[in-house]
């Protein structure tokens, strides 16, 4: 459940909703982090919930000392009323018995705060695409019917591809056998593009093919390619296309060997 940080609860109708999967590379959390980081969005609340591992730890985001000594949990919300934007930023993995409660509270959140869209930022294994999508660029994007009138026309305008659909059993052709969605290391997100089809919901899926490793590039390109669509740094006051990187990632690979090891 959804529990504001404020006085009075946010008022989220008709805003934009960005979310990352925890999914290969984390490349949707740290394209999240670029989001809020560089748009300086205020924190509105958190969600509360026994589906992800608990965590907590200092503000990712510090803009002086004193916001560095806030406390931050594991599932929290930004929000830009100027954008009208919101993100959920989800910092901890999905307890995988609790995939399927995770997926009904997000898309049960989404359809009472009256959000117009939700985009979830993705990854999936390079090594496992098929021939199909070995063209073109890494990305991909999935919508559900309810957002496909409204914005299917703009992707394509942007020259992107739709997620492909893939042989249940690669390499061999069955005419009784329909081509499935298939999204290997993409955690909830097959999940959750599926039960918003099914509650007719408006939700996006962009995602990039990446390997593990420093997925920093990758989430560069797939924050960058939502900017095109959305166009979150338009505003005079932005710098086109520059993004701020948060003071946490300087420990996104620790923070280095002990010199006592020596």
């Amino acid at each position: 459940m959804f529990i504001s940080s404020e006085n009075s609860p946010p008022v989220f109708k008709g805003f934009t909703l960005v979310m990352p999967a925890v999914a290969v590379g984390n490349v949707g959390q740290l394209a999240v982090d670029l989001i809020v980081s560089t748009l300086n969005m205020s924190r509105v609340g958190y969600l509360h919930t026994d589906c992800l591992i608990p965590m907590a730890g200092n503000n990712p985001y510090p803009t002086c000392k004193e916001d560095a000594e806030e406390l931050h949990t594991a599932a929290e919300v930004y929000s830009s009323s100027q954008l009208k934007l919101a993100v959920l930023q989800i910092r901890a993995p999905i307890l995988q018995t609790k995939s399927k409660k995770f997926r009904q509270l997000i898309v049960s959140w989404v359809k009472s705060s009256g959000f117009s869209r939700t985009v979830v930022l993705s990854s999936s294994h390079a090594y496992q695409r098929d021939d199909q999508q070995l063209q073109g660029t890494p990305l991909r994007y999935l919508l559900t019917p309810a957002l496909q009138k409204v914005s299917e026309d703009a992707l394509k305008e942007l020259g992107w591809r739709e997620m492909e659909r893939v042989s249940a059993f690669p390499g061999l052709t069955d005419g009784n056998t329909e081509p499935r969605l298939y999204i290997p290391g993409g955690g909830i997100t097959k999940g959750l593009y599926t039960d918003s089809c099914a509650e007719d919901v408006s939700l996006a899926v962009l995602l990039i093919f990446c390997s593990e490793g420093d997925n920093i590039p990758d989430a560069f390109a797939l924050v960058n390619h939502l900017n095109d669509w959305l166009h979150l740094l338009d505003n005079p006051s932005q710098q086109p296309n520059k993004w701020k990187i948060p003071t946490s990632w300087s420990l996104l690979f620790g923070s280095g060997i002990p010199p006592a090891l020596f």
